[in-house]
């Protein structure tokens, strides 16, 4: 893992930290795992270092939001650094608001397992290791996409906000340039919900997230019934 070698796991209920912090040192031996219970620990932690990434509850004791507010100082003090949510909170709602605040993906508790916590987990790893390590990318006309999904996108020269679910769906569409790609076909990248609303939803966010960029983007064609095609360059 090179240089990766700390997490911090900001979880108020102590067997669900304590749960989470066993999965990361059970799949990497190797890392360290700082828990924090509440906001004012977890940020005078990050007042003193920057971790590798960071695993977090928006809701901490009686303070509803402070992951969100947990976040804002990490982007102040450490921009960059990967956020991993993990919380109650309905994901349907809260993916796009952690979205737009820089976190790079989300997981809602009771709907994911060890197995799926410990894959998005490692892929995270994997992408923050490869953007530390990645020349920079050159300014592109159109869409410039990693084909093994392990750097942020570019449209245009300008970064991607997208969870890395709705990545693979993206590098999926777009390797199948001009064809439908199917719902059944795009089940095989979504990790949990396996379903047309939720790939819809996905897709309704990868729109979204290209359209904070270009408002005239439309380069996802719906094709009714069937699924979806790429038709941009």
């Amino acid at each position: 893992m090179g240089a990766m070698h700390t997490i911090a796991v900001i979880e108020d209920d102590r067997p669900t930290s304590h749960q989470l912090a066993g999965w990361i040192s059970a799949a990497r031996p190797e890392l360290t795992v700082h828990q924090w219970f509440d906001r004012d620990s977890a940020e005078a932690a990050l007042a003193r270092e920057r971790y590798d990434l960071v695993v977090l509850d928006i809701e901490l004791g009686r303070e509803r939001h402070a992951g969100v507010a947990i976040i804002n100082t990490i982007n102040k003090l450490h921009q960059g650094t990967p956020v991993l949510v993990v919380s109650a909170m309905p994901a349907a709602i809260y993916r796009s608001i952690m979205k737009a605040l820089d976190a790079w993906d989300y997981l809602q508790k009771t709907s994911f397992d060890e197995a799926e916590f410990v894959e998005t987990f490692l892929d995270i790893l994997r992408t923050a290791k490869a953007q530390k390590t990645a020349e920079p990318a050159p300014a592109a006309d159109e869409l410039s996409l990693d084909p093994l999904w392990q750097r942020s996108p570019t449209w245009r020269g300008q970064r991607i906000n997208l969870p890395l679910t709705a990545q693979r769906i993206l590098a999926t569409l777009v390797q199948k340039k001009g064809q439908t790609v199917s719902y059944e076909e795009l089940y095989e990248v979504v990790k949990s919900g396996r379903n047309r609303d939720n790939v819809r939803k996905h897709v309704s966010s990868i729109r979204d997230a290209f359209r904070d960029l270009d408002p005239a983007f439309d380069a996802i064609e719906n094709v009714p019934m069937r699924g979806f095609r790429w038709t941009g360059k």
